[in-house]
């Protein structure tokens, strides 16, 4: 008996718990919204963000290694005992002890360091890591245009297969009625049983193309939520429309040159070439010598710097200036210059086929265009074409002058070209978005 109530609550609870998920309502969805969520929930981002500013935070140490460093200083060394170092006195005096015996020995110093001149090397670094911040929020900026390229992909692969499903489902509706149709006729003689058996056929053929166009439709949607970052089986209805644009295109020349001013990725690389010839001069400079400015207060027993020795807690301080010139190394600081030239001329290169590579895509992406624009036109055209040899098929089977296979014939042609005119749609939006992408903005 308590297995079955079991059993009940356990049936009762599914049952709630089904009722509620479908009674969860949709979230809807605009190109703007779903760009929004997903930049604001990615984790792609958030990488370059943390990287952006730990660039930043490399800035600052560079800017800090020019200013002075005080340290404190505290230690405690033990020695071995040793024999007392004494100068008699006057006669029957004792004698003066110089060098006491003294194990415990402690140390404490206040100290002070700046290198006031590095001939321009603290310089060059600090700027070679200001250029490396400004590339990684360049990069930024790129991913940024990356993901929305992404999102307003899998965005319009959704509105593509909501749209084809819609088709094919009303294609099957007429298939229905086109076969009750001729089911009726072979009811009064007027057709052969194999015609009812090709509609059949036909409609089977169409149901299994809603079929593959709903499991489209489910796996764009889910790519839809993982990129704007909803919880999976969250019901999405997206908001837009697929419709030709109608804006003039700009010449190729003109979009190019945008594209060269206004794409982000392409700016990190100008930066970053910017900061390998600063790394090049921070290496050269490398050869040259540091002047540096250190002062100390000690306060230590013994006192190394009192005379004569004593287990005495005594103060002294000094001040220096030094000059640092390492003028044989053994080709370390030549081989620093020579890997900080080839990192140079490496992003040079890539920055001359970026250059190179964004021309022709701009170019394409343009071409790209102007095809699908000109494709929409077409498969209009033949919508058209098609709707209307559906319709005058269809008054010529009523009339008994045409062929139930010449209805399927005319259905099927209607159907591939309502495909083709919501894929020529979808073709537009994404060569439009992909231009976009290609000119940065």
């Amino acid at each position: 008996m308590n297995s079955l109530k079991i059993s009940l609550a356990a049936v009762c609870s599914t049952a709630l718990l089904a009722g509620s998920a479908a009674a969860q309502a949709p979230l809807r969805l605009t190109l703007d919204d779903a760009v929004s969520r997903g930049l604001a929930e990615s984790h792609r981002l958030a990488e370059l963000r943390a990287r952006r500013d730990g660039a930043a935070a490399a800035v600052q140490g560079r800017q800090a290694a020019k200013l002075p460093l005080v340290s404190v200083v505290a230690g405690y060394t033990r020695t071995n005992h040793i024999d007392e170092y004494a100068l008699p006195t006057v006669p029957g005096g004792s004698p003066r002890v110089l060098y006491p015996d003294v194990p415990d020995n402690y140390r404490t110093r206040l100290d002070f360091q700046w290198p006031i001149y590095t001939f321009g090397r603290f310089d060059a670094l600090e700027r070679a890591a200001r250029a490396e911040a400004d590339a990684s929020g360049k990069d930024v900026a790129a991913a940024r245009n990356d993901l929305k390229l992404e999102i307003t992909r899998s965005f319009w692969a959704v509105v593509t297969a909501a749209e084809a499903v819609r088709v094919v489902e009303e294609s099957v509706r007429r298939m229905d009625a086109t076969l009750q149709d001729v089911r009726n006729r072979l009811k009064v003689g007027l057709v052969p049983p194999n015609d009812v058996s090709s509609v059949e056929a036909q409609r089977a053929r169409q149901q299994m193309l809603l079929i593959q166009a709903r499991n489209s439709q489910d796996q764009a949607a889910a790519d839809l939520r993982r990129l704007v970052g909803v919880v999976p089986d969250t019901p999405i209805e997206v908001a837009g429309a697929l419709e030709a644009s109608a804006a003039r295109l700009q010449d190729a020349t003109p979009l190019v040159a945008e594209a060269m001013t206004s794409r982000p990725d392409r700016q990190a690389l100008q930066a970053r070439v910017a900061g390998a010839s600063e790394r090049r001069t921070a290496a050269v400079d490398s050869k040259r010598p540091i002047l540096t400015v250190g002062a100390g207060y000690d306060y230590a027993s013994p006192n190394p710097r009192i005379f004569p020795r004593s287990a005495d807690w005594n103060t002294s301080w000094d001040a220096s200036v030094n000059f640092t010139w390492t003028f044989w190394d053994f080709g370390r600081a030549n081989a620093d210059i020579a890997e900080a030239t080839a990192a140079q001329l490496a992003v040079r290169e890539r920055l001359a086929e970026f250059d190179r590579q964004l021309d022709l895509e701009v170019r394409q992406r343009r071409l790209d265009v102007e095809s699908a624009r000109a494709s929409v036109v077409a498969a209009e055209e033949a919508v058209r074409a098609a709707t209307e040899g559906r319709r005058v098929v269809g008054d010529r089977f009523a009339a008994g002058v045409a062929t139930s296979t010449d209805v399927l014939d005319a259905q099927v042609l209607l159907l591939q070209s309502g495909l083709d005119r919501t894929l020529a749609l979808a073709n537009v939006r994404l060569a439009e978005a992909r231009l976009e992408r290609a000119l940065g903005r």
